[in-house]
């Protein structure tokens, strides 16, 4: 049921519509806006502070231009939810019953206002670079602008876009949305230059963009309806590059929002309700956190390095109490691989916190810089496997990403004490680079190995009969309800690329079956390299995961009915085979 059928936004069925709107109207329709985005979320969860601060513009955008024939990319869209709401899709917002009936990213499956699928950041400008030398070929005169926020600007494809799009030939509008925030605190050389040119008005000497070739403006407030409106007036139909550049508050109309921008640049439901509990046990990032303290305190020389997401991993306690120890590199995990490469050239211990969805940003480097010059890096990789995320937000890439490139090891943690003691080692061997596999499930506390060294990878085997569970990683506790239920050999394999042949060959002498278990991508996993190895040999493999598809926003249930990692549908199959 509509919970405002008061609102004007009802009256909105698209673009057109607004532009019937005067001034006072729109102010009306901004505050509305606002009220909705904070009633969702704290339901559903979601982007708060951005979507905040970005009313007034998306406003105004649509006001003036003409979408969808006029084009806007939206830079990791995020923050499109006014956008949405404006271009016809008010009522999943409006509607408790409709909250899950779009994606919190642009989608063109979606909607003709929306042009990509994106959720990761710095890709919008090289977009629109490759829209507008298009249009021009056609022979066609839209306007194509992207949109881009400050802390999007630190990550290297941001830089590449620029470059290109100062040298369009016709109409290219670069917006770039300066709140100073990118998840957390902007960093680098960038936040000078923008300050100075917040400070000037725009009119400082040493404007990075107008060196480069653009059409520079700026607005001082691109949260005043009035000043956006005129502001994309001057720009409409131009036949050269802009950059607009525009400050603008976010979290705007939310006073948490404004105190704390990273904390509520992505809220729960619980966080933005205050029903959250504090977490009392310990979790993989807590125990992560506080080996690498206990390693700094002990005097090893650490530096902890992170792209922009301090939060993802609760690295605020190292950037408050270690600092030195501590190196936000901005949205940039290019910069991070090779800023770890380096800091382990010349003899330090760098360890990097990755998402595993935005890692796949750095693969070149996982690769060229690490892998191939051997360094020891060490690398913590988070909020993988299988989930229900975004088809931009899915962590089922890290496995393929990482296991397949010569020598890096992916270890693969069963317990907090196991993930401890391979954090532990990796940050003493001094050979090779390591990843480990965060568990993104949750998983037993369990006991200190008997082994800590990771450097030849020996299974853990506990005896059955028939068939063998190798479960790798937080998979693991599945795999031990399907070996409690069938009396099943349980492999606990360690790593997610290294393979132990000899336990291998004894397990398909003594076994009629192997199953392979990981929460990740089945092409080029564990299973995948298990099954070749034992081609040759008279035993059936039986692989379990995710199959080679982009989910999207697919609940784990939905999921795993298709794939069948759950202990009734494994047994199930196991049956089939008698």
């Amino acid at each position: 049921m509509n919970k405002h059928p008061d609102y004007l936004l009802n009256k909105i069925a698209g673009p057109a519509d607004l532009k019937k709107l005067n001034l006072e109207q729109m102010k009306q329709l901004a505050s509305e806006i606002r009220t909705l985005i904070i009633e969702k979320d704290a339901v559903t969860g979601g982007h708060l502070g951005p979507d905040l601060g970005i009313v007034e513009m998306t406003i105004a955008y649509h006001y003036v231009f003409d979408a969808p024939e006029d084009k806007i990319i939206w830079d990791v869209s995020h923050q499109t939810y006014p956008h949405k709401m404006l271009t016809g899709r008010a009522q999943a917002w409006l509607d408790p019953e409709h909250y899950d009936d779009v994606s919190p990213y642009t989608d063109p499956n979606e909607s003709p206002y929306d042009y990509y699928a994106i959720g990761h950041t710095s890709t919008s400008i090289a977009l629109a670079t490759g829209m507008a030398k298009a249009r021009d070929l056609l022979g066609k005169h839209e306007n194509i602008m992207a949109l881009i926020g400050d802390g999007a600007l630190t990550g290297g494809l941001a830089y590449e876009g620029l470059n290109n799009a100062a040298i369009e030939k016709h109409n290219l509008v670069v917006v770039v949305n300066d709140n100073q925030w990118s998840i957390d605190k902007n960093v680098g050389g960038l936040v000078t230059a923008l300050d100075k040119l917040r400070a000037t008005n725009g009119e400082t000497a040493t404007n990075p963009f107008i060196a480069m070739g653009f059409d520079y403006r700026y607005v001082a407030d691109g949260n005043d309806l009035f000043e956006m409106i005129a502001a994309f007036k001057a720009i409409k139909d131009v036949d050269h590059p802009v950059l607009l550049h525009i400050n603008t508050l976010k979290g705007k109309g939310y006073e948490p929002a404004l105190k704390d921008e990273e904390k509520y640049h992505w809220v729960s439901a619980a966080e933005l309700t205050g029903h959250q509990q504090p977490t009392t046990v310990p979790t993989a990032n807590s125990v992560a956190i506080s080996t690498i303290k206990e390693e700094i305190n002990a005097g090893k020389k650490i530096m902890a390095i992170d792209a922009a997401i301090p939060g993802s991993f609760g690295l605020d306690e190292l950037k408050l109490n270690f600092p030195e120890h501590y190196t936000d590199v901005g949205i940039a995990e290019q910069e991070s691989v090779a800023f770890a490469a380096g800091f382990a050239k010349e003899g330090a211990v760098p360890v990097l916190f990755e998402n595993a969805s935005f890692l796949q940003r750095a693969f070149d480097q996982l690769s060229h810089d690490v892998a191939a010059n051997d360094l020891p890096v060490v690398m913590l990789v988070g909020n993988n496997g299988i989930t229900p995320q975004s088809k931009t937000h899915l962590g089922m890439f890290d496995q393929v990403l990482i296991s397949n490139l010569p020598n890096w090891t992916y270890l693969a943690p069963t317990t907090l004490a196991e993930e401890k003691a391979m954090l532990k080692w990796a940050l003493k061997q001094r050979q090779h680079p390591i990843a480990i596999k965060l568990p993104s499930k949750p998983v037993t506390e369990g006991n200190t190995p008997n082994s800590t060294d990771y450097i030849q990878i020996h299974y853990q085997v506990k005896s059955g009969k028939d068939v063998a569970i190798i479960a790798l990683g937080d998979f693991y506790q599945l795999g031990k309800q399907v070996a409690d239920q069938i009396n099943a050999t349980l492999v606990n394999p360690l790593s997610a690329n290294i393979l132990d042949e000899q336990t291998l060959d004894q397990l398909a002498q003594t076994h009629k079956t192997i199953v392979t278990l990981e929460d990740d991508l089945l092409d080029g996993g564990l299973g995948q390299k298990i099954a070749s190895y034992l081609s040759k040999q008279k035993i059936t493999v039986l692989n379990y995961g995710q199959n080679r598809i982009y989910t999207d926003q697919l609940p784990l249930e939905t999921n795993y009915q298709a794939n069948h990692p759950t202990a009734t549908q494994i047994i199930a199959d196991l049956q089939k085979l008698n």
